[in-house]
């Protein structure tokens, strides 16, 4: 194999050249297949051989030639054979002989994830680099030979070869690049440092993917690359125009946890599941316990409310309401009522009043979506997300596997996160993990304005997120339009403004007019597939047919596939196909099976090997007509907890740069294990003591909380120091020193709790904590270190 990667900051182009030798002693049929990653996009792909070429064509489905579809069904196999489900790139290629050769050239386009220290994030899938963990070899149809010799497991001896050379530019400097493999040295190929090479030296490890780490001269929170556009493309088109390629990645601190906090949260709880949520304000139904720990972990300071959905529909509040005790005793009160409304709103229709609504000023919105079942109108749910996924995150809970793909959807297009919760796990610990991803502190009202020669103008393909939350960032392609009417201004001037922790905060950043690049087009390709994600819901939505006839237009232009076009695959010469049972297609026809092909999976599981789940780019899934390939991602769902315990004992060593942690953008890591081995005894514990926490994080010394402690109220009255003024800083104190006691350990399921108790503390009664805390640990018998209080 031969690669060469291209890589301009955040965005990678990859060519690749794959030669295949048919060493067997019979002809073989040949199936390629490439997975594909949620931000990856084929655009060119062929295959030849010493009597025939196989090129792959995108064309409009309505007018696709009814003679191609004659051997798709024989996908079908291979949807059936596979160990993995997701979606992968699959071509026919026809028969090989023995002896000869295939040489397959592909092409792909990808955003490259940022990593916390500004580092852009390579990994080469394993198609290209199919070391022991993936089998390393192509797909072979039955009674065919693999075209790459088969190994054994433990054997670390590769039967291929690997040229790989990346190039790498960005006007910001190329600093460093690490590995977790062996590199040539750095050669930077321009005075400034903008563009270097490196490659592979000896040959690829044999138990890890390959992944580089690439370090810019100055990580700061925006930067602008102009790419060039295509010279052969019409002026005013999408390719034919210079694109400028914006990073968007605000350095934001930490927070402090328990301050008071914005953001607004907006809970969807489907009536089945509110059916085991009931949460009154003395509930000891451990069946409420997660809405019951969810509420009382906000934060002061932030907005709220709960809407519950299915056959009837309401919503707590007509809109959300500041987070305070009031509010929150009378939303627990009131939820047990809600089943009971004769609204007949769905999902769908709370999704549209959601939007329709404003949020409150400096507060980002974020949904939690709990789903017993699968809802109806779900592509309709997913295009209406789709279409505001620049004004909020959503955080999607499924308790099925038909509502697992819908879930996965969402998230993906908001930048949220998908939980299956499955019979295995805590529903409680799973909620608060996305919960503490949800606090994550925000860079608000994010806009961006433009100064250029007069004659150009820009557009931002997409739209600009209104939100940039801390550990994500944002690439942005902007097309420039028009001719400048002074050649002499040769810069322009783009100014980032947002909003932290109620403090304005600007970028400048200057750069330059003049387009560069090398003609690869990456950032144009993948501003082709931003936009597309942009007309699919109108196209969705049946608005008219100008939205779908751009998007068929756009596609074919940029050679990156959308739900309305599909791939052919075009025989250039004749070729002797292999007449065995599959029948493929006669030898007079010049289209043969060529397309996007969603893997159903298997049950099957190798002793040697992990099991992963590749999963579909969100923005496809989202208007996808057929729902029944959406299901197909959630087959192996049920299975993965019981293989997930043999897969983690496998798992090849990690690699020798501790800071290269790779999750595959095909692998969908499900939340499906158990996070936190803790009882029903200390959920019950914990749930009565949660019961009696005030919104503000403090605890009222009642008879409630001495039933807790188990001490009798007299004597903890008559222990409390002198020196305390209120009752409740002595009670919270104590709550506190409770959940701290030797032997327990409540830290998932209380540390947002603690960190608010804690926080009201010190505001209330610094100088008395000491003593509290000393009086605290004697009556309870505890040994808590004063720096659980900060002190």
């Amino acid at each position: 194999a031969v690669v060469d990667v291209a890589i301009q900051d955040y965005v990678a182009d990859v060519a690749s050249e794959l030669i295949y030798q048919n060493k067997s002693p019979i002809s073989t049929e040949v199936l390629f297949v490439f997975p594909l990653g949620p931000h990856m996009a084929i655009y060119s792909f062929q295959a030849h051989s010493e009597d025939a070429k196989v090129q792959a064509m995108l064309q409009d489905e309505a007018q696709q030639l009814h003679e191609a579809t004659g051997g798709w069904e024989n996908l079908e196999y291979l949807q059936d054979q596979s160990e993995y489900p997701g979606e992968v790139f699959a071509c026919f290629l026809g028969t090989l002989s023995p002896g000869r050769e295939m040489v397959v050239t592909l092409r792909y386009v990808q955003e490259l994830p940022r990593e916390p220290d500004g580092a852009a994030h390579f990994v080469l899938p394993p198609t290209l680099h199919p070391y022991t963990r993936h089998y390393g070899r192509a797909f072979a149809l039955p009674s065919a030979v693999v075209l790459l010799a088969a190994w054994n497991c433990l054997t670390s001896k590769l039967p291929y070869s690997l040229l790989l050379t990346a190039s790498l530019q960005s006007p910001r400097g190329v600093a460093n690049v690490q590995a977790n493999f062996a590199l040539t040295p750095l050669i930077y190929t321009a005075q400034d440092h903008s563009i270097a090479q490196v490659s592979l030296a000896g040959s690829p490890p044999s138990q890890h993917n390959l992944e580089l780490l690439v370090y810019f001269g100055d990580p700061t929170a925006v930067s602008a690359v102009v790419e060039k556009g295509d010279p052969g493309a019409p002026p005013g088109s999408l390719l034919g125009d210079p694109m400028v390629l914006v990073t968007l990645a605000p350095s934001i601190p930490e927070a402090v946890p328990g301050q008071h906090q914005s953001g607004e949260f907006i809970f969807l709880l489907d009536t089945t599941f509110l059916e085991h949520a009931q949460v009154p304000l003395q509930s000891r139904d451990q069946d409420g316990e997660s809405l019951l720990f969810l509420l009382k972990s906000l934060p002061l300071g932030c907005y709220f409310n709960i809407y519950c959905y299915g056959e009837a529909s309401v919503g707590v509040f007509p809109q959300s309401v500041e987070y305070t005790q009031d509010n929150l005793t009378e939303a627990m009160r009131r939820i047990p009522s809600t089943g009971s409304s004769l609204s007949d709103t769905n999902l769908l229709g709370i999704l549209c009043s959601i939007y329709n609504t404003p949020r409150p000023r400096g507060h980002t919105r974020q949904l939690f979506i709990f789903m017993s079942t699968l809802p109806p109108d779900k592509e309709a749910i997913a295009a209406e997300v789709c279409r505001h996924r620049n004004s909020h995150r959503c955080f999607s809970f499924c308790f099925s596997e038909d509502s697992a793909a819908l879930a996965m959807a969402l998230a993906r297009e908001t930048g949220g996160e998908a939980t299956y919760i499955s019979s295995d796990n805590s529903m409680t610990v799973v909620v608060l993990k996305c919960l503490k991803q949800a606090l994550k502190p925000a860079a608000e009202g994010v806009s961006l304005s433009w100064t250029l020669p007069r004659g150009l103008e820009v557009e931002v393909l997409g739209g600009t997120p209104e939100s940039i939350f801390q550990g994500q960032h944002s690439l942005l392609y902007v097309q420039i339009r028009g001719q400048a009417q002074d050649p002499t201004v040769d810069k322009g001037v783009m100014t980032l403004q947002y909003s932290l922790d109620g403090q304005d905060v600007t970028h400048t950043i200057e750069f330059p007019l003049c387009p560069q690049g090398d003609g690869r087009l990456a950032g144009h390709r993948l501003a082709a597939r931003c936009l597309l994600k942009r007309l699919l819901p109108e196209a969705a939505s049946g608005s008219g047919d100008e939205p779908r006839h751009r998007a068929v237009e756009i596609s074919l232009t940029s050679g990156i596939i959308c739900p309305f076009t599909s791939y052919v695959g075009v025989r250039t010469s004749q070729i002797t196909w292999y007449r065995g049972p599959l029948a493929l297609l006669p030898p007079r026809q010049s289209l043969i099976p060529c397309q996007i092909v969603e893997l159903r999976g298997s049950r099957r599981v190798s002793s040697c090997h992990p099991v992963s789940i590749w999963v579909p780019p969100g923005w496809l899934t989202a208007v996808c007509e057929s729902w029944l390939a959406l299901r197909r991602l959630t087959h192996a769902i049920a299975a993965l907890p019981q293989r997930g315990a043999c897969s983690k004992a496998c798992k090849p060593p990690p690699s020798s740069i501790s800071s290269l942690k790779y999750v595959g953008p095909m692998e969908f890591v499900l939340r499906s294990t158990i996070f936190w081995p803790c009882s029903t005894e200390v959920f019950a514990e914990c749930q009565e003591l949660v019961a009696l926490q005030n919104a503000d994080g403090s605890w009222a010394l009642s008879s409630g909380l001495a039933s807790v402690l188990e001490i009798d109220e007299a004597e903890i009255k008559g222990k409390m120091p002198g020196e305390v003024m209120e009752p409740s800083i002595w009670a919270t104190v104590l709550a506190v020193a409770w959940l701290h006691r030797p032997d327990k350990c409540y830290q998932d399921l209380c540390e947002l709790l603690e960190a608010k108790a804690v926080t009201w503390l010190c505001s209330r009664a610094v100088s008395q904590l000491d003593k509290c805390l000393e009086a605290a640990n004697t009556l309870l018998g505890s040994s808590v270190k004063p720096s659980v209080f900060r002190l």
